[in-house]
């Protein structure tokens, strides 16, 4: 499933193919809107999750969904519980496998307003940081997993500072969200999905705009990146380990 965060560092960005995404593109918009009209509808029934502090999403205008990751259907849940299209970066390989399966898949990747990355080194770090504020310079909701890979085993690791740098260079507010029982639906390796109970909980809008001039300090980076670690973990509830998620080790 989708392992990719830009928080990894290791992707470089499809400049050609990302362009149509940062909210332009007709047929995203026209692919994003159907599924909110019959998916969406669908998911709230079945699953009814709770969902509170939804007032401190805004209705528009660039904001970064800044959240815990615990699931796959954590992409689906945080974007139907915000009621708004929230853009995610998402491996190549979603779009480019071939046959009709594939076409489909690429469809369902688009519509849901994900942005195609492909594996590189982490010299393209930067570049992944320009795009997503290019998105947010749009108009568009960003969502992140600051830890930079689902947890392996349901508890809150260390978060990456590009959340940090985003939030100072684009001065876009970020809103802390505190998923709960995400990884219950979906449960690490297995494709199926479970009715269980689940909480998505946003919380009050964070400001760091007033500070882009710091961003190539170390020291408020983390600082930065503190902040948002402490409000998410306020809304998750979730016991804190103190060192970076290892990718591929979930549990």
């Amino acid at each position: 499933m989708l392992d990719f965060h830009y928080t990894s560092m290791t992707y470089f960005l499809l400049p050609a193919q990302t362009t149509a995404l940062i909210g332009n593109g007709s047929f995203t918009r026209v692919l994003y809107r159907t599924l909110e009209l019959t998916l969406a509808p669908v998911l709230r029934l079945v699953y009814r999750p709770e969902i509170t502090g939804l007032a401190h999403v805004p209705r528009s205008g660039p904001v970064i969904i800044a959240a815990n990751h615990i699931s796959f259907a954590d992409e689906i849940f945080t974007p139907l519980a915000a009621r708004r299209q929230v853009l995610y970066f998402a491996k190549a390989e979603y779009f480019n496998t071939p046959g009709i399966r594939g076409r489909a898949m690429a469809a369902f990747f688009r519509g849901c307003g994900h942005v195609p990355v492909e594996r590189a080194d982490t010299r393209s770090a930067a570049g992944v940081i320009d795009i997503g504020v290019e998105l947010l310079s749009g108009g568009g909701a960003l969502g992140i997993y600051p830890e930079g890979t689902r947890s392996p085993d349901g508890r809150l690791y260390k978060f990456r500072t590009g959340v940090a740098r985003l939030a100072l260079r684009s001065g876009a507010p970020v809103v802390p969200v505190g998923l709960i029982g995400t990884r219950e639906v979906q449960p690490p390796g297995t494709h199926r999905w479970h009715r269980r109970p689940v909480g998505v909980h946003f919380g009050p809008p964070l400001y760091f705009g007033d500070r882009a001039a710091e961003e190539r300090s170390s020291r408020v980076l983390r600082e930065v990146t503190e902040t948002v670690r402490h409000a998410v973990q306020g809304l998750s509830g979730q016991s804190y380990v103190d060192a970076f998620a290892a990718a591929g080790t979930r549990a």
